[in-house]
């Protein structure tokens, strides 16, 4: 059976889906991750999660259909580039992104309500296909 993909407009406002998408920038920037780290979110590596954030970071804005897999991704890779401060960007979010740390957990959250059932089948695991 195909697994059920997807668009970010059926789950999302455009203003979580950018949140999503600034995110999965900061992989390219500040966010700093190991090949462990990477693989524990469902990459292969940490080359493998800068690259498919871009994937994903495109999909996103053009209204891709996704898979389960990549949302629980780009669900916790966008967690830890907020909050993590040893990986992520952490304390120097809001100067990094120029979103106030108050709004972007307020929306994070509500992002994780909406994805909540589409990412259930990866609670406590590895997001891997």
């Amino acid at each position: 059976m195909a697994e059920h993909l997807t668009r970010a407009s059926e789950l999302l406002t455009m203003h979580e889906v950018e949140l999503l998408q600034r995110s999965l920038l900061e992989w390219s920037g500040p966010a700093r991750c190991s090949d462990q780290l990477a693989f524990g979110i469902g990459f292969a590596d940490a080359r493998d999660l800068a690259d498919q954030c871009v994937r994903l970071r495109d999909a996103l804005g053009e209204d891709v259909p996704l898979a389960a897999v990549d949302w629980a991704r780009a669900l916790l890779a966008s967690e830890i580039a907020f909050v993590s401060d040893l990986a992520g960007s952490g304390v120097e979010w809001s100067t990094t992104t120029g979103r106030a740390d108050e709004s972007t957990i307020r929306t994070l959250r509500s992002i994780q309500r909406k994805l909540a059932r589409t990412v259930s089948p990866y609670y406590g695991k590895r997001p891997s296909q």
